[in-house]
């Protein structure tokens, strides 16, 4: 897994690099390019390796892991800024706004945001019909009744007068975190037209799984390794995973939610192998 995972941070980056290079010269251009610096890939990995199991070839499935992956560095330009959870460290570099303005960070993330759903109309992705669902799906996934929502939810927790429940986190992060990476994991299906069901319920699994290993680092994690400021939710008082469950139930929810993962690719024999490893490692990553 972790040969075809750096294969596809090179595609994703070389193809980023490629739709903004025609972007004029400036600080706009820059900080965009700055935000899309680093990170796991793994949402860009999910939609090659759900893109496979559907005989659909890498380049078929570029557009739409860049696509993934401009969103997701949009929406990491938003969550940093002061309105939002005011963050000055993302990815082992200054965010967005600390690197700039606060200005800039607002309007590269607005013009990542377009860019990727430009890149979701490329010719190369399949047919008009085929791209008309992806965009879609991808708007439900990221808008008002997905990520936007659910960062939405994040927000009002932090002032609301009683801590959220078990309930209340799972809808939250099932929205904030989870809605891109069940979109990623089922653009395969959608481009070649087929059930996205397991795929689905193999990603809503690991979203969470995600989810919960993000808030045990946040509690024993190593600055140095996430790349990010620690212990913030702590400090804040908000409610996690880890405060509702403790680090011991957290861990056991995680391994349980992985094992569900791996149940729903079992149409898909052999040829998920990559996701299955994908769910482990995401519950074993120390970053």
């Amino acid at each position: 897994m972790q040969d075809r995972l750096e294969d596809v941070k090179a595609q994703v980056q070389a193809a980023l690099d490629e739709a903004m290079a025609g972007f004029p010269p400036g600080e706009l251009t820059d900080a965009m390019r700055y935000a899309c610096i680093g990170g796991k890939r793994l949402r860009a990995f999910l939609v090659m390796e759900s893109a496979r199991l559907f005989g659909l070839t890498d380049r078929e499935a570029l557009p739409v892991a860049a696509a993934v992956e401009a969103l997701h560095a949009y929406s990491l330009v938003h969550d940093d800024l002061p309105a939002m959870d005011d963050d000055d460290l993302r990815r082992g570099l200054p965010t967005c706004h600390v690197q700039w303005s606060e200005a800039t960070a607002i309007l590269a993330g607005d013009a990542l945001q377009t860019l990727a759903f430009g890149l979701l109309s490329l010719h190369q992705i399949g047919t008009a019909e085929v791209r008309v669902a992806l965009i879609r799906a991808f708007s439900e996934a990221v808008g008002a009744r997905g990520m936007v929502w659910g960062q939405a939810l994040d927000i009002a927790a932090e002032t609301a007068l009683e801590p959220l429940d078990i309930v209340a986190i799972k809808r939250l992060q099932s929205a904030k975190t989870g809605a891109l990476i069940v979109f990623s994991a089922t653009s395969g299906a959608i481009m070649a037209g087929e059930d996205t069901g397991p795929l689905t319920e193999y990603a809503r699994n690991i979203g969470l799984a995600f989810q919960i290993q993000d808030d045990i680092l946040d509690v024993i994690g190593d600055e140095a390794e996430t790349g990010k400021r620690l212990n913030k939710d702590g400090a804040a008082n908000k409610a996690t995973f880890v405060s509702l469950l403790g680090l011991d139930g957290a861990r056991d929810k995680a391994r349980k939610l992985v094992r569900n993962a791996e149940s729903a690719l079992e149409p898909y024999g052999e040829a998920a192998g990559n996701l299955r490893d994908l769910a482990r490692f995401i519950i074993e990553r120390d970053a």
